[in-house]
């Protein structure tokens, strides 16, 4: 999401035909990168591309895409934002995400496909979907957002909480991740309307497999309230300001999350991990199978993100299947409340356990799920 910055000379006054055509030709236009932190341990797992305009006397960055929408040539200026974003993955350090901003308006336009077609695949790249404009019809998307999601990206609904369609896009969509307005983040530490929003937010979150974003944080106040609140993932001016790539944590911000760190959990997914056999093509899975102690693989992708998991019965389960894929620190009863929400066929299938980065760590077993949970030990709360 843009910052948002003075807008300058009001609309009457500039000239944005002229400095859309400038622009368009590349001409002051650049792309800065925030950190996005892990609350948890205090660690950067990801960077948001930020479009920024030189040398114009409108430097807000909502103000250009507003006008491009306006003057008819918001696809190419996504389009432009998208590759100056794109330009600098090939550096992205490891184990991290890139985060990039695109209208569902133009999503499936020429413009912006031949951006996507453009990268080898899309693992560990993120793709917010701005509420800026309005959404007609969740199945006109569908077909894009599903072969965005076979090529390895993560959807993402930016500014949650705000804009046209509120709480219907999480609902049509079914994000990887669910960025909350700045707005809402704002002052949370001290309204409880909005308390009881992120709230909200977070257990619908949990119930569909997807991560909480709390952005715009820039008091101490407000970051206590959402690691309360239980939101994994943060960003904003107390964490990390933008920055030439890449920029790192805010020392003052780092330092305050070490000593908030919570106590992690006893009855996490980690507590019932097993290890698996992983591959990086189905040729090596069959060379595996043939060890009779091997009943399950996962594949991967080359950043150690999964694909699929493998049975020895030739079944093949994706990881992109909803309730497949969870973070390896979610709670055994939030995973089995989520299992559960699967479709009949899947529902006793194992989940594929990540950390923060999206990395494959290993595989719990719905029977494991269920042990623990009846267990004495779990029961008892000791």
């Amino acid at each position: 999401m843009s910052l948002h910055l003075p807008a300058g000379p009001s609309s009457q006054e500039t000239d944005w035909p002229g400095m859309l055509e400038r622009a368009l030709t590349g001409a002051g236009v650049h792309t800065q990168f925030q950190p996005v932190v892990d609350l948890a341990r205090g660690v950067v797992v990801g960077f948001e591309a930020l479009t920024r305009f030189e040398g114009f006397p409108v430097t807000n960055p909502d103000a250009w895409f507003a006008a491009a929408r306006r003057e008819g040539c918001s696809p190419e200026l996504e389009a432009l934002a998208l590759r100056c974003a794109f330009s600098a993955r090939p550096d992205l350090p490891p184990h991290t995400f890139l985060a990039v901003n695109v209208g569902p308006d133009v999503l499936t336009h020429p413009q912006i496909t031949q951006v996507w077609n453009s990268q080898a695949d899309l693992s560990g790249v993120v793709i917010e979907l701005t509420e800026h404009a309005r959404i007609d019809s969740y199945v006109s998307l569908e077909p894009a957002l599903d072969r965005l999601r076979a090529s390895g990206a993560l959807i993402a609904i930016d500014d949650a909480g705000a804009g046209y369609a509120g709480l219907q896009h999480l609902i049509g969509i079914r994000p990887h991740i669910i960025k909350l307005d700045r707005n809402l983040v704002s002052g949370v530490d001290r309204d409880e309307t909005k308390r009881a929003l992120v709230d909200m937010i977070g257990t619908f979150a949990s119930r569909i497999d997807a991560w909480v974003l709390a952005e715009g944080i820039e008091h101490l106040g407000e970051l206590d309230a959402v690691m309360g609140l239980g939101v994994p993932l943060g960003q904003g001016f107390l964490l990390g300001r933008p920055g030439p790539k890449w920029p790192e944590a805010d020392r003052r911000g780092a330092a305050l999350l070490r000593q908030q760190l919570p106590v992690g959990s006893e009855h996490s997914l980690r507590q019932i991990l097993e290890r698996a056999t992983t591959v990086q093509d189905e040729r090596e899975a069959a060379a595996a199978f043939a060890d009779d102690s091997v009943d399950l693989v996962v594949l991967l992708d080359h950043a150690r993100r999964p694909i699929a998991a493998m049975d020895v019965d030739g079944l093949v389960h994706s990881a992109l299947d909803p309730g497949m894929r969870m973070n390896v620190d979610t709670v055994v009863v939030e995973a089995a409340e989520r299992a559960v929400t699967r479709p009949p066929g899947q529902r006793f299938r194992p989940l594929l356990c990540v950390d923060d980065a999206g990395c494959f760590v290993g595989v719990v077993r719905m029977e494991r799920v269920l042990t623990f949970l009846t267990s004495s030990r779990h029961t008892s709360g000791t």
